[in-house]
C-alpha cells in the first residue's frame, strides 16, 4: 500500500536513566482560538452545483461512452492506475474462499470469461449480491473506465481487465455516507448515474443503462447492503469467518492494565460496583476510585454528574502519585445546586496526591457554551464549592463545529486541488486549528501532571469526546508503555471503547442517517493528534503510520467488531467479543507491517510535542491519498520494511559479537588462572 513520506525529525533525546525526563519538540504549547459557528450543511451534504455538474457529466459519458471503448483524451499522463487494497493486496481471480450466488450469477460467471477474470476476491463469510457487467466507473483522475461491478455483503467492487495492470476500485461498504440515484436522459436512453458519497475523503460516481441492469437491481442492492442497520440486517463483522494466530480480544485486560499502574494501592482501590453497569451505563464494569469513598457516596455522585458518569482513575503518575481522572459535567443548574458528596469525593481525589494542594479541573469546552449548559442543567464546578480546585476551560469547540470543519477539508482535497490557494484553503477549514487546540489542552494536562505533581479531572459535557481525546493524548505523552503497539491498542481500548466513546452514533455504522447532528470526526481528530507527535519524535513510537491509517480505514470498514456499538454494556449484550474479530487480531498476527524500523524505547521519558500552527502540518497521506499526484513514486512503507529487516539482521550480528566476545572473555580468563580478573565492559548498540 502506497504511502506519503514522513519526513519532519524531531530533537535528538539521551536514551538511557532511571529518572522521568520531559523531551519537547520546540517551545511551549499555544493556547486558546477564537469562537467559529458551524454551517447547516452536514459532511457529505451535496451543493446544487455539485448535483448538477455530476448530472452533466455522467450523462456526456453515457453518451459518447456506453456502447464503445473508452478514449484517453483529456486524460493527463501524469495519473497512474491505483490499485487499492482494502486489507491485504488484492490477486486476480478468488483468494481460496467461496460463497453462495444466485443462479444467473453463476450463469453470468460461467457464460463469460471476462466477467469470470473481473470477479472479487472474498472474504471468508463475504457473500455476493450483484454482479453487473459494463458499468462506468468515472474516475475524476483517468476518465471514465468500464469494468464489471460486485456488490457483495462487504464491499463494492468493480474491477477492468481493458487496461495493464487491471483497474481496480474496492471499497468497503461500510465507508459509504449516502447514495444518490441520479437519472438522466441521454439521446432518448433511461440511462442512471450513482453517486457514492464516502466517510474517507472520497466520492464515487458510476453510470449504466438503467433497462440493462433491472434485474441486478444495482442502486437497490448498493443501499441495502450498505446501510445494514437501518434495513434491519447485521453489520458484516458478524459475518466475518477469518482466522488469525493472535486473538485481539485479550489484548486489553482492564485489571492487568491496572496492575502495570501500581493499582490497587492504599489510596486507589478497584470497584465492581459499575459490575452490573448500574451505576453508569456508559461506563466499563471495572472502575478504579478512592480506597475511603463508600458505594452510598458514589451513587450519589452519579446522579449529580450527567449520563452517571462519575470522576474515575485514568492513569497515575508512578512517582508522585499525581492522577488523571475523567468524568462528566456537574448536574450544577441554572440554581447553583451543589452535592457534598461530590465535593466530598473531588477533594478525595486531591487527597490522595501528597504532592499537592490543589486539584485542577481541566473543562474541555468553551467557556461560553458551559455557561449554555448551566442554564440547560448541567454546569461546571465552581471554585466556592470545590474551594481548593482550580478550573480551567480549554475553548475546544463542539463536534458540530469539527463535523463542519472536516467537510470543509473534504471539499479542497477532493477531486481537485487549487495549487495557488493550496495553503489559504487548508487554513479555511481549521482543522489544523482544532488539531492544534486538542494538543495544548493535552500538554497543559501532561504538565501538571509531570512538572506541577499535581492531580487533575477531565471533563466536557458528557465525557465520551473531548474527555476521551484529552486523557488519551495527556497519557500518550507522559508514559512510553502506550507507544508501544501494544500499550497504543490498551490506550485505544481503554480510554475509548471500554469507557463508552460512542463509536456507532458517531461514525453511523451501517445507518443511512448521513444528516444526523450526532456524526463527528473526534476519534479520527485523535488519531490525526497522534500522528502529529510521531512526525515531530519519530523516533518515540513503536508502530508507523500505516498502523495509523489501517486503524481509521476500520473505523469504517465494520469488518471488525472493535469499533462497534456505542459502549461496553452493548458489545456484551450484542456479544461482539465471541461473535466478531479483533482488528488487533489482524494486526498483531503480522506486526512487521506496522512497526517503525527507527523506533527507540525513550522509557521514563515525557514528550512535550509543539503545538503551534507552525509544526503541524495537513495529514496529506491520509487525507490526500486518493488522488494520484499527491502519492510518492516510490512505495514508503516498502522502504520501511526493508530498513525493519536491515534493522534485525544488524541487531543479530550485534548480539553474535557480544555472545563472541563473552566466550572469549570467560576463555581468556580461565588461561590466566589466579591472575587477577577483569571485567569486562558490556556492549551497548543501538541500530
Amino acid at each position: 500500500m502506497e504511502r506519503a513520506a514522513a519526513a519532519a525529525a524531531g530533537p535528538a533525546v539521551e536514551g538511557g536513566g532511571v529518572s522521568r525526563r520531559a523531551v519537547r519538540a520546540g517551545g511551549a504549547a499555544a493556547v486558546g482560538a477564537g469562537s467559529r459557528q458551524p454551517s447547516t450543511e452536514t459532511l457529505d451534504s451535496p451543493t446544487g452545483s455539485h448535483v448538477e455538474w455530476c448530472k452533466q457529466l455522467i450523462a456526456a459519458t453515457i453518451s459518447s461512452q456506453i456502447s464503445g471503448s473508452v478514449p484517453s483524451e483529456g486524460v493527463s499522463r501524469d495519473y497512474r492506475v491505483y490499485r487499492r487494497p482494502v486489507i491485504r493486496e488484492i490477486q486476480d481471480g478468488h483468494n481460496g474462499y467461496h460463497s453462495e450466488a444466485e443462479p444467473d450469477q453463476v450463469a453470468l460467471r460461467d457464460g463469460n470469461k471476462l466477467a469470470q477474470m473481473e470477479e472479487a476476491p472474498l472474504f471468508p463469510g463475504e457473500s455476493i449480491k450483484v454482479i453487473a457487467k459494463d458499468v462506468m466507473y468515472i474516475c475524476p483522475f483517468m476518465g471514465a473506465v468500464s469494468g464489471t461491478l460486485t456488490v457483495t455483503d462487504f464491499r463494492m467492487f468493480i474491477k477492468s481487465v481493458e487496461r495493464d495492470p487491471p483497474f481496480v476500485v474496492d471499497v468497503p461498504l461500510g465507508v459509504i455516507s449516502r447514495v444518490e440515484k441520479i437519472g438522466v436522459q441521454s439521446h432518448g436512453d433511461n440511462s442512471c448515474g450513482i453517486e457514492i458519497v464516502c466517510k474517507d475523503m472520497r466520492n464515487l460516481r458510476l453510470a449504466y443503462k438503467q433497462e440493462e441492469q433491472n434485474r441486478l437491481e444495482i442502486f437497490e442492492n448498493l443501499v441495502t447492503r450498505a446501510f445494514p442497520v437501518s434495513n434491519g440486517l447485521p453489520l458484516f463483522a458478524f459475518s466475518y469467518k477469518e482466522k488469525f494466530a493472535v486473538n485481539g480480544w485479550k489484548v486489553y485486560d482492564p485489571m492487568a492494565e491496572y496492575k502495570r499502574q501500581g493499582l490497587p494501592n492504599e489510596s486507589w482501590k478497584i470497584s465492581k460496583i459499575n459490575s452490573s453497569y448500574e451505576l453508569c451505563d456508559t461506563y466499563p464494569a471495572v472502575l478504579v476510585v478512592p480506597t475511603s469513598v463508600k458505594d452510598d457516596d458514589l451513587s450519589k455522585v452519579a446522579a449529580f454528574r450527567a449520563k452517571g458518569r462519575v470522576p474515575v482513575l485514568s492513569w497515575i503518575h508512578p512517582e508522585s502519585q499525581a492522577t488523571i481522572t475523567r468524568c462528566s459535567q456537574p448536574s450544577v443548574g441554572p440554581n447553583d445546586k451543589r452535592c457534598k458528596e461530590d465535593e466530598k469525593y473531588l477533594q478525595t481525589i486531591m487527597d490522595a496526591n501528597a504532592q499537592s494542594h490543589k486539584l485542577i479541573i481541566f473543562d474541555a469546552r468553551q467557556n461560553s457554551v458551559a455557561d449554555t449548559n448551566k442554564a440547560k442543567g448541567g454546569g461546571y464546578e465552581s471554585e466556592s464549592a470545590y474551594p481548593n480546585a482550580e478550573l480551567v476551560f480549554l475553548e475546544i469547540h463542539n463536534i458540530h463545529v469539527m463535523r463542519e470543519s472536516l467537510r470543509k477539508l473534504k471539499e479542497i482535497v477532493y477531486p481537485t486541488i487549487d495549487e495557488t490557494r493550496w495553503l489559504s484553503n487548508v487554513d479555511s477549514t481549521h482543522w489544523l486549528e482544532y488539531i492544534r487546540m486538542l494538543l495544548a489542552g493535552a500538554v497543559r494536562i501532561a504538565d501538571k501532571i509531570e512538572s506541577g505533581k499535581t492531580s487533575v479531572v477531565v471533563h466536557c459535557s458528557d465525557g465520551w469526546d473531548r474527555t476521551a481525546q484529552l486523557t488519551a493524548l495527556a497519557m500518550l505523552m507522559l508514559d512510553s508503555y502506550y507507544r508501544t503497539i501494544k500499550g497504543f491498542e490498551v490506550l485505544v481500548e481503554k480510554e475509548w471503547i471500554s469507557f463508552g466513546h460512542r463509536f456507532a452514533m458517531r461514525v453511523g455504522h451501517g445507518d443511512d442517517d448521513h444528516a444526523d447532528a450526532d456524526r463527528s470526526p473526534i476519534f479520527l481528530q485523535f488519531i490525526d493528534c497522534v500522528w502529529q507527535m510521531t512526525k515531530q519524535f519519530p523516533a518515540a513510537f513503536e508502530f508507523n503510520e500505516l498502523f495509523l491509517i489501517t486503524i481509521l480505514d476500520h473505523l469504517y470498514s465494520c469488518l471488525f467488531g472493535t469499533f462497534l456499538c456505542n459502549c461496553e454494556k452493548e458489545r456484551l449484550k450484542e456479544e461482539v467479543s465471541t461473535k466478531t474479530i479483533s482488528l488487533w487480531s489482524y494486526i498483531n498476527s503480522q506486526l512487521e507491517e506496522f512497526t517503525n524500523p527507527f523506533y527507540v524505547n525513550y522509557e521514563n521519558h515525557v514528550l512535550y510535542p509543539v503545538a503551534s500552527l507552525n509544526h503541524l502540518e495537513l495529514w496529506v497521506s491520509y487525507y490526500v491519498r486518493w488522488n494520484p499526484r499527491m502519492r510518492p513514486q516510490v512505495p514508503i512503507h516498502q522502504n520501511l520494511k526493508e530498513l525493519l529487516a536491515i534493522r534485525t539482521e544488524l541487531q543479530k550480528k550485534v548480539e553474535d559479537l557480544q555472545r563472541e566476545a563473552a566466550t572469549r572473555s570467560i576463555s581468556s580468563s580461565s588461561d590466566r588462572g589466579s591472575s587477577p580478573s577483569h571485567s569486562a565492559t558490556p556492549v551497548h548498540t543501538s541500530v
